[in-house]
Parts: C-alpha cells; structure tokens; sequence
C-alpha cells in the first residue's frame, strides 16, 4: 500500500503530465477541498448573477431585447447547474452548497452586488462582467479536473454570446442620442472598477493563486488574466467613442501592455464581506425564489422516483 507521501508524488505527476483527474482518482484533502471551494463559488456566481438582469426582463427596450435576455438569463441558470453538477462529483451534497450560501458562509463574486439602474448597465454587465468571466473561465477549460474542465467547455460558448451581446447594447447606445451616450458613458465608469476587482486580488495577496498554479486548477494568476482584460478592453472601449473611467490609464511601450490606476481594493473586501449596495438584496431574493420554487423540486424528485419504481417493477 502506497504511503500519502508516495500518493502525492503520483498525483502531482499526473497533473504535470497532464493527465486529468476524474473523481474515482485519489487526490489530496486540500486539492479536493479547494476545488469545491472554487466551483461552488463559481456556482453561487452565475445564480446570483441572474438577479441583476432578470430585473430588466420585464422593462427591456424591444421585444428582441427581452428575447436575448430572457435566453442569457436561461443559460446563467443552466450553468449553474453544470457546476454543482461538478461540484457533486467530488462527494459534497448539492442542499448543503446552497445552505452554505443562503447562511452566508459561503462567497460568490462580488461584481453581482451592484445595483442595475437602467438598460445601459445590462449593456456593461455583458461586456465588462461577462468578458471578464472569459478572461477567467477560459483558462478553466484546461484546469486539471476533468469535470469541472468539461463543464466550463459548454459555459465558455455560451459566455462569448453574451458578451457580444452586452457589447451591441453599448455600441448602439454610443452610437445614439446623447442622452444614451451619456448612460453608456455613465454604465461604464460604475462597472469598470468592480469589473476588475472579479479578477480577484493582487497576486501578492492572494492566498490560493500560488497552489492551484501547481495542481493546475488554474493557468494564469490573477493580475495577469486582469492585465489581459484591460489590453482587449480598453480598445473596445475606443472603438465604439466611450472613454475607459481611469486617468492613470497610458500605454507601455516598454510593457507592451496598459498601465493603470490603483484599484480600491478595500471597497472589494467590504462588499465580500456583505457590505455592498445589494448584497442583502441579492440574497433576500435568492433564499425567496429558492423557497418559492421548492414545489418544482419535490414535483421533480417524485417523478423520477416513480418512474424508477415502475422500471424496477418491470
């Protein structure tokens, strides 16, 4: 029987190897243990996320515009379905991951705590917010678990939608009056900041960025995904005339990549920690749809129960 410390040395040689890990394989406590931390918080993230656009649906400005939303806010549910799906994989119960966050303990991102406050800022969350999860989830297509890799396969499609679609609402609302150049100009300089702190904290405050470098779980750290971000963006941004909220902002030549201004960094941590403008909100409505659906859920478990008895009758 081989020792723990013999059990890592071939774990580790997997992941270098890169060779997935599935869930029958035996992994260490702290590698399963920050994979469920992570992929529920990306869970949590795209259910909670759907609670700032689902306010829009009802007041989108055309019927093709509540179409689009209503399909964007569909696939923010089914991925959050993918990624408990995962998460179960590694032997933790679905109810308790969402106990966990309707408690508090548990954390989803922090960009889902700003306030929507007109159709411009559906505009910004699907250019900014969500070109910020591609920035983030593509690398996770490679991340060395199988399931979660899998999963964020089918979510990067779909994201790379709806980022172009928040990107045509900015474009053409640019391209209006001044009044919806000004409320473009105006998403944009509320949700640029808070689109960068998603990327989570500087690399030398970061706690977990260096362990899951080594197992693989991610691919780039944080700073670098969000220098990737700012160097795509900021031309976006010059492309439909809307102008990037950071007068630190200048090209380096040097770099080859944007300097820019310092992040506030303690306003991310009070809005993880429940002090954001909706966070209270956010989970108000959550633990009520959650409560409010429950008859779906126990309709569904029924069904499946009989059908399963008739095929053992059978």
């Amino acid at each position: 029987m081989l020792s723990n410390e013999q059990l890592e040395k071939e774990f580790q040689a997997k992941i270098d190897a890169e060779i997935k890990i599935e869930p029958k394989d035996w992994m260490p406590d702290a590698y399963r243990k920050t994979l469920i931390r992570q992929i529920s918080q990306h869970a949590h993230s795209e259910v909670v996320g759907m609670l700032p656009e689902g306010n829009w649906i009802t007041r989108a400005p055309s019927l093709r515009s509540k179409v689009i939303l209503l399909a964007k806010v569909q696939d923010e549910a089914g991925h959050g379905l993918y990624l408990y799906s995962a998460a179960e994989t590694l032997g933790v119960d679905r109810e308790e991951l969402i106990e966990e966050l309707h408690t508090g303990k548990a954390k989803y991102s922090s960009i889902f705590n700003y306030p929507t406050l007109t159709w411009a800022d559906i505009g910004a969350i699907g250019w900014l917010v969500d070109g910020a999860a591609i920035a983030n989830q593509v690398m996770l297509c490679r991340t060395s678990y199988g399931p979660y890799a899998r999963a964020m396969v089918r979510i990067c499609k779909e994201e790379s939608f709806h980022q172009r679609q928040g990107y045509e609402i900015m474009m053409k609302m640019a391209q209006g009056t001044p009044e919806q150049r000004q409320m473009a100009q105006d998403a944009l300089n509320r949700w640029w900041w808070p689109s960068l702190m998603m990327f989570g904290p500087p690399d030398d405050k970061s706690i977990h960025t260096a362990q899951s470098l080594k197992w693989k779980i991610k691919r780039q750290t944080n700073d670098e995904l969000r220098q990737e971000f700012i160097d795509k963006t900021v031309k976006q941004a010059e492309f439909i005339g809307l102008t990037i909220p950071d007068p630190d902002l200048k090209w380096n030549e040097e770099r080859q990549h944007y300097d820019y201004g310092p992040i506030n960094w303690e306003e991310f941590y009070q809005v993880i920690n429940g002090n954001g403008p909706c966070n209270r909100q956010r989970m108000r409505d959550r633990i009520k749809a959650h409560e409010e659906g429950a008859w779906v859920r126990e309709a569904a478990i029924a069904y499946a129960e009989k059908k399963q008895a008739k095929k053992n009758a059978a």
